[in-house]
């Protein structure tokens, strides 16, 4: 008999525990990026490390910056190996692979005796950073119901600006330490969450959704009637949702799901995988180059450069991450209400306002030392950047890339959105330190002006997926043309032909993309056979 204690618990209640065991793993994604942010300008550490001396002053920031981004390397292929390996072997073993290369990658950190030390352990916390970051988010979509997925995720999502919210304080409590206890512990501490992973991943039900594209629907029926409320099999809306995943279980195997097909959107035809694969990845590096990294990693030195004293500075850094966990939660109520192109929108156009005041106020706080006016002005400028972008853009720019794949490579799909954001952290923070040392306060109206490039591209690109169901996703992108308002007739005409049916509607599309293809569909038990059979 299989072990199943989460048979034990109420449903909602199994849900909770199920966002909350994603949550934890999300803490651990932002504590690694928030601790950085203080271990950088610790003098035992840059002394270990070689980017400065005893003093702590940093001599060489681009080796600095590649200390930090090495770790964003190590993602861009965990990200893959960890989508792929989720979708074939679960959501769960997924999850343990990637947890048992971050402990790794930790505990190298942690005893790190040189740069090169240094570099290789955090490339393997990187490699598991991109399994969790992979499957996670993805792990969460699945769960959630349409009409408020966008909720749950920020729900738990709240989790990743807690994790830097607790490197930073840690930082400020130990900044008068003077051993490398300083920054050894914090680089350890990193392990706690991903311990308490691998000590309850068992005891949780693997995702319906993945169930069913392998194949094993009785399993999956019983774990999505459970967590939908203990429902009856046989319940209307139990069925309904079960009838559009049921429809596109059938192509699990196809050739266009191979690694260069799905890059290059070969053999997809009305699916446009291809053209997925550039939102997926352009959502993620426009979030990337909005500027957070600026404020997440650098805080400490933007504050110092607004003319705050070093330890007011660090309690600044620490606070205004504290609103990150303020406007995730703020999202709660608006990312599903609102949909996600306005929540872009929104997003981008006050940040870009917002950093190029901040970029303003810096460069009259340098010409007008004694007036330490301008320097608290900057200041605030930073602290309302956090919040909203916590509350717009990172929301979406995590959950979009969960959204938009089909089930048979959900998993694999969120990797491509993985890599956009491993590229986007490992240029900004490569970049960054060496933009702070020439450009100084410049360096804030070029993240703003990024701000203010992304709106058009959000406009013309990207479809409102908010209010549909993850199987319905496929018929937003059915239009030849990849302009968002072209894909939004497309998919009200094919559901309108379907008589309002989206199993229907999912698997005429998916009998035509096949057609033109020139071939039937393989499924797992290598027979053949017809969607419209089937509809």
């Amino acid at each position: 008999m299989a072990f199943k204690p989460w048979q034990a618990m109420p449903g909602r209640l199994l849900l909770w525990a199920l966002n909350l065991f994603s949550a934890v793993a999300l803490i651990f994604e932002g504590y690694n990026q928030g601790v950085m942010g203080f271990v950088n300008s610790t003098p035992g550490y840059v002394q270990t490390v070689g980017i400065g001396g005893a003093d702590g002053i940093v001599t060489n920031t681009t080796k600095q910056g590649g200390l930090v981004s090495c770790y964003y390397f190590g993602a861009m292929f965990g990200c893959f190996i960890g989508g792929r390996f989720g979708d074939r072997f679960g959501r769960k073993r997924a999850v343990v692979l990637g947890s048992i290369f971050t402990l790794l990658g930790g505990g190298l950190q942690a005893g790190t005796q040189s740069s090169n030390m240094t570099v290789c352990a955090r490339v393997i916390c990187g490699v598991g950073i991109g399994f969790i970051n992979s499957i996670i988010p993805t792990w969460v979509s699945e769960l959630a119901k349409a009409h408020n997925r966008g909720a749950s995720f920020a729900l738990v999502f709240c989790a990743n600006y807690v994790g830097i919210v607790i490197a930073y304080w840690l930082g400020y409590g130990l900044r008068n330490n003077t051993t490398d206890f300083r920054w050894r512990f914090p680089l350890a501490f990193q392990v706690v969450p991903i311990i308490i992973l691998l000590l309850t991943v068992a005891f949780l039900p693997e995702s319906p959704r993945w169930l069913i594209s392998r194949g094993r629907r009785a399993e999956a029926v019983e774990i999505l009637a459970k967590i939908r409320g203990d429902l009856k099999e046989n319940d209307p809306s139990l069925v309904a949702e079960l009838e559009q995943l049921d429809a596109i279980v059938d192509s699990a195997n196809h050739k266009r799901y191979s690694f260069l097909n799905v890059t290059f959107g070969r053999y997809s035809g009305r699916l446009h995988l291809g053209r997925r694969v550039a939102l997926a990845i352009g959502i993620m590096m426009m979030m990337e180059w909005t500027g957070i990294l600026a404020i997440t990693v650098y805080a400490n030195i933007l504050f110092q450069q607004a003319g705050f004293s070093a330890d007011k500075s660090a309690w600044l850094a620490g606070l205004c991450n504290t609103f990150g966990i303020l406007g995730t939660a703020a999202s709660i109520f608006t990312v599903d209400r609102f949909g996600r192109r306005i929540s872009l929108y929104f997003g981008f156009f006050i940040e870009g306002v917002v950093l190029l005041l901040a970029g303003g106020l810096a460069r009259l706080g340098e010409i007008n030392p004694d007036n330490a006016n301008f320097g608290a002005a900057a200041a605030a400028m930073v602290f309302i950047y956090t919040f909203f972008f916590a509350q717009t853009v990172l929301m979406i720019a995590f959950i979009y890339p969960t959204e938009i794949w089909p089930q048979e490579i959900r998993a694999f799909g969120n990797s491509y959105g993985v890599f956009g954001w491993a590229v986007g952290c490992g240029t900004t923070t490569l970049a960054i330190p060496s933009m702070f040392s020439t450009l100084g306060y410049k360096t804030l109206i070029v993240f703003g002006v990024f701000n203010f490039v992304s709106l058009p591209l959000v406009y013309f690109f990207f479809p409102e997926t908010n209010g549909r169901t993850l199987e319905e996703i496929n018929l937003l992108f059915a239009a030849e043309s990849p302009f968002a308002s072209t894909n939004e007739k497309e998919y009200h005409r094919l559901l309108n032909e379907a008589g309002g049916n989206v199993a229907v509607a999912e698997r005429r599309m998916m009998e035509d993309t096949d057609m033109a293809e020139g071939e039937d569909v393989v499924i797992e038990s290598g027979s053949k056979s017809s969607y419209l059979e089937k509809a």
